[in-house]
């Protein structure tokens, strides 16, 4: 049993350290790439809201025509 929580440890130990090395090729946006993502996920995000509210109104209206249509 100690020897496993010695394994434990070095596992634990060796995965920080690669994680470590990892994290230091990782090349990271600057600021303005952030922003200029940012700001074309916010702009798409608007669009797509817009276009789901023309098609979700156009469906409603089908959907109550039909049912108008279909009780009286």
């Amino acid at each position: 049993m100690a020897e496993e929580a010695k394994n434990w440890v070095r596992r634990t130990r060796d995965y920080i350290e690669e994680l470590r090395q990892e994290m230091r090729r990782v090349s990271w946006p600057n600021r303005r790439q952030v922003e200029g993502t940012t700001a074309v996920v916010i702009v798409s995000v608007f669009l797509f809201a817009g276009y789901f509210a023309i098609v979700d109104s156009i469906l409603q209206k089908a959907t109550n025509s039909l049912f108008t249509f279909f009780t009286k």
